[in-house]
């Protein structure tokens, strides 16, 4: 919970989050009992993390790089066999999601990793459409499924994948709203995913990408290079000035991650997340929780971390929160809903910002 007086203005602020790994909700908890139910054997025996929820719990908090995560990340998956469990897993996220004011979710998944353990492709996204439907049924969230390729992972293993997409039909169904990339971003080639991305822009297919958290600014001029229409994270930024003037003269918002940020090491702490240079700079984005069952936090903790860090307004809250809307991958219709909700929301504090 914040610190600071405006812990109920950040908890019922409508929020837009645009950067969490539905993997990467895969709580200790969420783990054993998936284990339990799939008659999986955790890894004990190898790696005494995985002795009990508080042994793993306490390792999360311990993380030593991008890749030492990463392991983790990747073992936890191996929980999820069917349909009724990833549902279950999108479910999960939801809730918490919809408790912290989340209004509109864009999530990625990453089922590259799932079929190499034999699981199919359309387990995997009629599992977690099936929780995006809940939630939207439900909750009220609305919600965009984002297909993730991984850079740990060869690229015929991503063109496989895209060419199972493709042929699904997916995008134009409206099941899978776009295309992302993730996992280690230094040490794979910088463009990696150039057939792809080029042949999905033709097909009008919205695409983000993951740079500028461990890499340095290049890894994000090659993304927009390659199409990128958002940058995930972009913290390294500000390592360049005239990207960063490019970034904000092009409206590109970037997916802020903190609490990932400090858990990974790419900062020590929150006050190094550069949140007052690109709010000074006109630079767009939204602040996210990224795999939030092993940093620590969901997005309301996030919210409320980068205010103890950073001591934000309520009016600067509110570019955070319009520019969130603006660049959410919704029509313009549901844009103006979530618009309206901030405006009112707003109004109540408003003494605050004075």
């Amino acid at each position: 919970m914040c610190q600071s007086d405006l812990h109920d203005f950040l908890h019922g602020l409508p929020k837009c989050e645009h950067h969490v790994h539905l993997e990467g909700c895969m709580s200790p908890e969420l783990i054993f009992e998936l284990a339990q139910r799939n008659g999986i054997e955790l890894p004990a025996a190898t790696n005494p993390a995985y002795a009990s929820i508080a042994a793993l719990s306490a390792r999360y908090e311990h993380f030593t790089s991008l890749d030492d995560f990463l392991s983790f990340y990747f073992q936890g998956m191996d929980v999820l066999c069917n349909q009724a469990d990833f549902a279950d897993l999108a479910w999960w996220y939801f809730q918490k999601a919809h408790a912290d004011g989340v209004h509109h979710a864009e999530v990625f998944f990453d089922p590259q990793v799932h079929q190499d353990r034999g699981i199919p492709y359309e387990t995997i996204v009629a599992g977690f459409s099936e929780g995006c439907k809940r939630a939207e049924r439900e909750l009220g969230i609305s919600t965009r499924l984002i297909l993730c390729f991984v850079r740990h992972l060869p690229v015929d293993s991503a063109q496989k994948v895209y060419e199972r997409f493709l042929a699904s039909g997916h995008f134009e169904a409206g099941v899978v709203h776009g295309l992302g990339w993730s996992s280690t971003e230094v040490g794979p080639p910088k463009d990696m995913y150039r057939a792809q991305y080029t042949d999905a822009k033709t097909k009008g297919i919205p695409l983000t990408a993951h740079a500028g958290e461990e890499g340095d600014p290049s890894h994000i001029s090659v993304a927009l290079e390659l199409g990128a229409q958002r940058i995930d994270h972009g913290i390294r930024l500000i390592e360049d000035p005239e990207l960063m003037k490019r970034i904000a003269k092009e409206g590109i918002l970037l997916t802020v991650c903190p609490l990932s940020n400090v858990r990974l090491r790419c900062v020590k702490k929150v006050e190094e997340v550069p949140i007052r240079r690109f709010l000074e700079a006109g630079i767009k984005f939204s602040i996210n929780s990224d795999d939030p069952a092993y940093f620590g936090g969901y997005i309301l903790d996030n919210y409320c971390a980068v205010q103890d860090a950073h001591k934000l307004s309520v009016l600067e809250w509110r570019i955070i929160a319009e520019n969130s809307v603006q660049e959410s991958w919704i029509p313009n219709e549901r844009k103006a809903e979530l618009l309206d909700h901030i405006e009112t929301h707003v109004k109540k504090y408003m003494p605050v910002a004075v």
